[in-house]
């Protein structure tokens, strides 16, 4: 693919109501296109030409430099809409951050000004077949006495990778002899998505964020320069709050779909259920016991929203104060613990409220939850509940790693 062209984005307030304009103009196909796999590629040339992607570069480079904070509202506000289509920028802006901790200053001109002009990025991380997810197969060998480098590998998962013009491939580095003189450890590949030996396979089955282009991508001897790579050691092994961030993204993605979840449920209940003959009402927003657990719905929705602002805010303090990163860490588990919750008890709940009628397959009204359910396993909550556990209890510092 190429870049589309896009507009600048020059302050939170424009980013904001450019993502509330977008969200209006998604909304009224996402479930159509999640229950026909229908792939939002003309959503995702607007989404690009309208700036957003490039509104975290740096303003020394033309950007925004958006907050953190800024940027989680308006990932939010997307997924209220079509969390598919949220979802699928959002390793565009981690790797948009590992360039700006990671990255020379060449690298950030080369593949940030390709971002101002609408390029987007997609990873290729994620494997199947080590013993953990941590366990990275995929090596960058040397080759010409180590001038170049080839890539051969297999990768999962790779949200966005069909609408992509940049891969952002997780590789280790394999070079027991020291040919390169890179040092030791991971490193990210940048790589055209039209690069010869990088095949994109559109095989993503999941039962939710059907559309997100999450398939396979394979590297057979794909040939890499040196100014292609960047040591994610910079980013990784220091308080950068660069998973904090990349935890930020997803909190709010599942906070957007708690969020469109009760707005649905909302209007169902007002527009096309019937009271349950007990309730002696006319409407079933008359139903005190509709009325009730709507009312506990809103706490749930609201209390996940507050949550996640509080983390971005923290999250943005950190950015410049490594001595916050911990804090930050710790604010964005909580958030996302209740966006979890947030997220798959609404989108289940739609139905208890909503009544029969609600479940007619031709709605489509179970996006939401199978939405919910397929986002938020992508990394436990339950390991959450310990980093925040321990830091309360023994002020053991969460780890570094991308997941907290």
């Amino acid at each position: 693919m190429t870049a589309v062209g896009a507009e600048r984005i020059t302050s939170a307030e424009q980013a904001r109501a450019v993502a509330a304009r977008l969200a209006a103009e998604f909304a009224p196909g996402a479930a159509r296109r999640d229950r026909d796999r229908k792939l939002p590629f003309a959503e995702v040339d607007r989404l690009a030409a309208s700036g957003l992607l490039a509104a975290t570069v740096p303003a020394a480079l033309g950007g925004a430099d958006l907050a953190s904070s800024d940027l989680a509202e308006v990932v939010r506000l997307l997924a209220v809409a079509d969390p598919n289509i949220a979802q699928i920028p959002h390793s565009h802006f981690v790797y948009v951050n590992l360039l700006r901790l990671a990255g020379s200053e060449a690298q950030q001109r080369r593949y940030l000004g390709q971002v101002l002009e609408g390029a987007r990025i997609a990873n290729a991380q994620s494997e199947r077949g080590g013993a953990t997810v941590a366990e990275i197969a995929t090596t960058i060998r040397p080759v010409d006495d180590g001038r170049r480098f080839r890539v051969d590998g297999v990768k999962y998962y790779c949200t966005g990778s069909l609408f992509a013009d940049l891969l952002a491939v997780l590789t280790r580095l394999d070079d027991p002899d020291g040919r390169s003189g890179l040092p030791p450890g991971q490193y990210i590949a940048y790589l055209p998505a039209d690069t010869a030996g990088i095949e994109i396979i559109d095989d993503w089955n999941g039962i939710g964020q059907r559309t997100t282009g999450s398939g396979t991508v394979t590297f057979d001897r794909v040939g890499v320069d040196r100014d292609q790579l960047v040591h994610r050691s910079a980013a990784v092994d220091a308080p950068t709050a660069y998973g904090a961030f990349a935890q930020l993204l997803h909190t709010a993605i599942d906070t957007g779909i708690a969020r469109g979840a009760l707005t649905a449920a909302a209007d169902f209940v007002r527009e096309r259920s019937r009271p349950w003959f007990e309730a002696g009402v006319e409407r079933a927003i008359d139903d005190p016991l509709v009325v009730q657990r709507f009312g506990e719905l809103a706490v749930t929705v609201t209390a996940a929203e507050a949550a996640l602002e509080r983390a971005g805010a923290a999250v943005d303090s950190a950015r410049h104060r490594p001595a916050q990163v911990s804090d930050a860490s710790i604010a964005v588990a909580t958030a996302k613990v209740l966006a979890d919750r947030a997220a798959t008890e609404v989108s289940s709940a739609l139905f208890e409220v909503s009544g029969t009628r609600s479940a007619a397959a031709e709605l489509n009204l179970h996006h939401f939850w199978r939405n919910a359910r397929t986002h938020t396993l992508h990394d436990p909550v339950r390991w959450k509940y310990q980093h925040i556990g321990r830091s309360l209890l023994h002020g053991t510092p969460p780890p570094l790693h991308g997941v907290i």
